[in-house]
């Protein structure tokens, strides 16, 4: 596993330009026996003896990295081994979890089961590209359940929260600011943006808590003199599951006056009863559940999921980013112990 992390991350693969990585891993599963098939960047192997009547098992994670920031001590692509961590660009996010779901795959793919078992590796994950998972869930087999490796410091994700971003427009009128006319659009927008900094939705999630909106970009103005008008600024929201994407959207509208226009509604929030077997053996076994709020491949899965892998969501995204080797360890046994035996 150590051998093919280290590899991994030598080969960039900033979303969007994982072609390399994903030659390298058709190849490198064709020569461990696997029949792997594969649309653009993504790759996905079914284990032999697929049978329709059982219900069917997806491991997935993605192979695609944000791009380095430019705050790195060392060369991102260059894997160091310090004290027991691996340091370099998707170790944490998520090249620890494509390993460990790997080498469960492998060896569960010859093993008899009460399920069906699909391996996919997919692109496009930290950009919601549409040529990720969305391309190809309608080339697998119907799925029943799925687990997503992402670092979640082993823990059990059983909600996630969804995303819609907002694009909005304050208008004024323009005028020459030292005679005081028109109308300042910044200011119009001043108090749309108080009321998404202070609305609070009243629903609130068990597992994923309120709904959060946060405003993250402002623009407006063209030069000193003139008074603006317009002003735009953008919204992030992440939804619980108490609301869909039209419900966010209605109640936004009637209380601002600003447009707003959504930029996608397809990233949903996801959910998964603590019922579910996989979720009652991942208990018996000492397992701790939560509510993620960050987002991840589950917000495209219109089938039950849960998110779990080696690594610290706080490290993803971040300059000089590691995985410690005892994680990745910890993570192949524990997808194995949950896998083994599983009946959905």
């Amino acid at each position: 596993m150590f051998d093919l992390l280290k590899i991994l991350i030598s080969i960039p693969s900033v979303s969007r330009d994982e072609k390399a990585k994903a030659d390298f891993l058709e190849a490198w599963l064709q020569e461990k026996g696997c029949a792997v098939q594969r649309l653009g960047n993504n790759i996905w192997c079914v284990a032999e003896g697929y049978d329709a009547s059982k219900p069917t098992i997806l491991l997935n994670s993605h192979i695609d990295t944000v791009k380095p920031t430019t705050s790195w001590s060392r060369d991102p692509y260059k894997v160091t081994e310090e004290n027991g961590r691996i340091y370099g660009l998707g170790s944490n996010d998520a090249h620890a979890s494509v390993v460990s779901l790997i080498f469960t795959f492998l060896k569960l793919k010859d093993t008899k089961q009460s399920y069906n078992l699909v391996l996919l590796l997919s692109a496009e994950e930290e950009v919601s590209g549409k040529n990720g998972i969305e391309s190809v869930l309608d080339k697998l087999p119907k799925i029943d359940f799925a687990i997503v490796g992402e670092p979640t410091s082993l823990k059990m994700a059983v909600a996630e929260k969804g995303l819609m971003v907002l694009d909005c427009e304050s208008k004024g009128k323009s005028g020459h600011a030292a005679r005081n006319e028109g109308v300042n659009a910044i200011y119009k927008a001043m108090d749309e943006i108080k009321w998404f900094q202070t609305y609070r939705f009243p629903n609130k999630s068990e597992w994923l808590g309120p709904v959060n909106m946060q405003v993250t970009i402002v623009n407006a103005g063209t030069q000193h003199n003139v008074v603006p008008d317009k002003c735009t600024f953008t919204v992030d929201v992440r939804l619980n599951e108490c609301y869909t994407h039209q419900d966010i959207l209605n109640i936004i509208e009637a209380n601002v006056q600003c447009s707003v226009t959504p930029r996608s509604t397809r990233l949903k929030p996801s959910g998964i009863s603590v019922e579910h077997p996989a979720v009652q053996k991942f208990k018996a076994m000492g397992g701790e559940l939560f509510g993620s709020s960050t987002m991840s491949d589950q917000a495209l899965m219109p089938f039950p999921s849960v998110k779990l892998g080696p690594g610290d969501s706080a490290r993803s995204h971040t300059a000089d980013e590691y995985i410690c080797i005892d994680e990745i360890i910890s993570a192949e046994n524990i997808y194995f112990k949950l896998l083994d035996g599983l009946k959905l």
